[in-house]
């Protein structure tokens, strides 16, 4: 058998000297096989990797199943759900279906995803990696072939192809637009936990544009939310400091979704903002939201049309693939920072 090929029904049995019927009734314990045999077949198919194919438990099926697993944090955000949306209608053309399911941004329960698209026999793996994941038990599944795309974030433990979006470079962009208003007090509200990859690039970008303006940081103009009730908590105790941001960064489209609630409650129409991601209804806002904008439908398609590279025999070197930002400009970024202070109606 190729080194770089999954290994299959057919190959089992060769290494056993048993028809691939026998290895089949063993592995779906559906038909008399002797103790030795048994032993012999799991012997067998613990040293060559297989993997049993849950969706066709017939011997005629012996390589990959035509499906894609897709593994994001939560089906629910409109981000991940659009990204999905362009998967599914790349791969349709090649005969493809998308199976997929959530981590809840949880690194265990990824992990059984994982394994269940695995024992599925899907021809494709992708994965929104969870925070603190090891994605090293992927290795040989990798080596034998089976192409495994990362979005959103890079993962840990593995070298494999990743799908970004240049999130430090939106994020300096966006704040030096505040900055060019004449803001100089910008909060961030960022997502949780604070050890994400978005995350930590977008503060990052933050920090670059304030650090290139000549602002110094400031701790205390940085808080985090992980859910809109949250972003609306922490943004009221931004605006309740002493000397208050006079403009505002939100880290994503969730988090963007409690700081435009709380501006709204605390009528604060002196508060400038621009948000990382986009949000539904955007533009029906007063002002409108501006907002660095993710390409989604880009970001899915490069993944599947990697993956499918990959199924179609490119075996060059592991790449990440970032997809550019744009910043998107509708009014409530363009709020000029207020005359001789930084509190309201100043």
């Amino acid at each position: 058998m190729a080194a770089n090929r999954r290994p299959t029904l057919a190959d089992v049995a060769r290494e056993v000297g048993v028809s691939a019927k026998t290895v089949s009734r063993v592995l779906n314990e559906d038909g008399p096989a002797s103790a030795e045999t048994r032993q012999q077949v799991l012997a067998a198919v613990a040293k060559l990797g297989f993997q049993p194919n849950l969706m066709a438990r017939n011997i005629r099926v012996g390589g990959p199943d035509t499906t894609i697993g897709l593994v994001i944090p939560d089906l629910g955000n409109p981000f991940f759900g659009a990204v999905a949306r362009s998967i599914e209608d790349t791969v349709r053309e090649r005969g493809l279906t998308l199976l997929m399911g959530s981590s809840a941004d949880d690194p265990a329960r990824e992990r059984d995803l994982t394994d269940k698209f695995l024992a599925r026999r899907v021809s494709v793996l992708m994965v929104v990696p969870s925070v603190g994941a090891d994605h090293s038990h992927l290795k040989a599944h990798r080596t034998r072939g089976l192409p495994v795309v990362f979005l959103d974030r890079p993962g840990a433990g593995l070298s494999t192809d990743s799908v970004v979006s240049s999130n430090r470079t939106g994020a300096h962009e966006g704040v030096a637009h505040l900055v060019a208003h004449g803001h100089r007090r910008i909060g961030f509200v960022g997502d949780l936990p604070t050890k994400l990859y978005t995350r930590r690039e977008r503060l990052a970008g933050y920090r670059e544009a304030l650090r290139e303006a000549g602002i110094p940081y400031d701790r205390s103009l940085v808080a985090n939310a992980h859910d809109q009730h949250g972003a609306s908590l922490v943004t009221s105790q931004l605006l309740g400091l002493d000397d208050p941001p006079t403009a505002l960064f939100a880290g994503n489209n969730i988090v963007a979704l409690g700081t435009v609630t709380e501006l709204a409650r605390s009528k604060r129409k002196d508060v400038a903002l621009v948000t990382f991601d986009d949000v539904e209804l955007a533009e029906a806002l007063e002002p409108a939201l501006t907002v660095v904008a993710q390409d989604a439908e880009d970001i899915g398609r490069a993944a599947a049309t990697t993956a499918l590279a990959r199924l179609d025999g490119d075996r060059s070197r592991a790449r990440t693939i970032t997809v550019p930002t744009r910043l998107i400009i509708r009014g409530s970024g363009e709020r000029p920072a207020p005359r001789g202070g930084n509190g309201p109606g100043r």
